[in-house]
């Protein structure tokens, strides 16, 4: 068994990982103000453009399917760098991309590739950490997720200042390069090969099937997914009603979208000073339920127009704050269930979140952009959805902390 790091060697590998999670979010994030410019100059609707966020975060879900046994089956480096050097070439892709239609197709690439990367990072932290260890260096590494989110649109505001959405994806693109770099060179092999399991159709789906008949499991990857359709939704929808509904500037939208973003990282790295009273099962528990609040209030607040903006904002921040609280704790529970197969655990973990996920960011646009309505509306089907599976699937010792 691989050592787990310890001192300056846990630091690095902190830093190294989170580096590479960092792609995910950059590469979601960083076009958000550019949306409405991709719509003018691709003659598309808003619910097309939004389908180009689908369309990323379908190919993030499949992906993980088809990379979760690959990386049980052959380590974890090969199929991580791979990965990033498709997320290179379908950046570049979707840089030139003619048309609404290309430009989606090229986002899904862009996700497969970055499933490579989700897929890994949560098989190496179960390969060498688990329960609340588990969950306290995930929780650091939300801190990446948080902060990313912040930096990301600023960033494209940014690169849309002196350029065209095409340059964000450009960006995009040099990041994948820095980054299968900072992998191939400081990335070790944390499964051994005595660990490894069969790459064989039947012997796969044996593992899947198992995965699906564990009561708990199953539940921790529904409010994982339920969490993520709650934060894609905001993603998703909260440049056309920030920006076109309240009429910010893409400079407001991008400090409204990172200030919110702040709710995020607070729960994310308030959970390990929780994780040393509380175990990863009731914070789960309380998450899910402060989020269905402040999901309501959000709802409640958007439909009657009582208290303008800043009542659209606040139980935004709340909402987020609690996904940051959640997301941290629903891998490590489901991960330290199935340690001998952790890769094909953390593909079905991640194709749900991205795929509930990226079902819900086009029914915002389906349903309508005069109001706020539709965005909260989803959010808080969504955040309601997770408390609900919680108090169904989350009981007694079925959830070992």
């Amino acid at each position: 068994m691989v050592e787990a790091p310890r001192g300056r060697s846990y630091v690095k590998f902190v830093l190294v990982l989170g580096a590479l999670i960092a792609i995910g979010p950059l590469t979601i994030d960083t076009y958000l103000p550019a949306m409405p410019s991709i719509a003018r100059e691709l003659a598309a609707t808003e619910s097309q453009v939004q389908g180009t966020l689908t369309g990323i975060l379908l190919g993030l879900g499949l992906g993980q399917l088809l990379v979760g046994p690959l990386a049980d089956a052959v380590g974890r480096r090969r199929p991580l760098i791979a990965g990033l050097a498709l997320h290179i070439v379908a950046s570049l892709a979707c840089a030139m991309a003619p048309t609404v239609g290309l430009l989606t197709a090229g986002r899904v690439v862009q996700g497969l590739g970055n499933a490579a990367v989700s897929v890994v990072a949560m098989a190496t932290v179960r390969d060498l950490f688990s329960g609340s260890a588990a969950a306290t260096l995930l929780s650091r590494l939300m801190l990446v997720m948080g902060i990313a989110p912040i930096v990301a649109p600023t960033i494209g505001g940014a690169v849309l200042a002196h350029t065209s959405w095409r340059g964000v994806f450009g960006l995009v693109s040099l990041a994948g390069v820095v980054l299968v770099t900072v992998a191939t060179l400081m990335l070790r092999e944390t499964l051994p090969p005595e660990r490894r399991r069969r790459l064989e159709p039947l012997p796969v789906l044996r593992t899947y099937g198992s995965l699906l008949r564990d009561r708990t499991f199953v539940g921790l990857v529904l409010i994982s997914g339920l969490k993520f359709a709650t934060l894609f939704s905001y993603i998703g929808g909260s440049s056309f009603v920030l920006q076109q509904i309240y009429g910010l500037s893409v400079t407001q939208f991008a400090l409204a979208f990172g200030l919110n973003s702040l709710g995020f990282l607070a729960g994310s790295q308030l959970n390990p000073l929780l994780l040393r009273r509380f175990g990863p099962r009731d914070i789960v528990r309380a998450g899910v339920a402060l989020g269905a609040t402040a999901a309501l209030a959000l709802l409640a607040a958007a439909a009657t127009g009582f208290g303008g903006l800043p009542l659209i904002l606040g139980p935004l921040w709340f909402l987020l704050f609690a996904c940051g609280l959640t997301l941290p704790n629903t891998p490590a529970l489901a991960l330290t269930r199935h340690g001998e197969a952790a890769g094909t655990a953390a593909a079905l973990l991640g194709a749900s979140q991205f795929v509930i996920g990226g079902a819900a960011a086009p029914v915002i646009g389906a349903l309508g952009s005069g109001t706020a309505v539709p965005m909260a509306a989803v959010m808080a089907t969504t955040a309601t959805g997770a408390a609900v599976v919680a108090a169904l699937t989350l009981r007694g010792s079925l959830v070992e902390d």
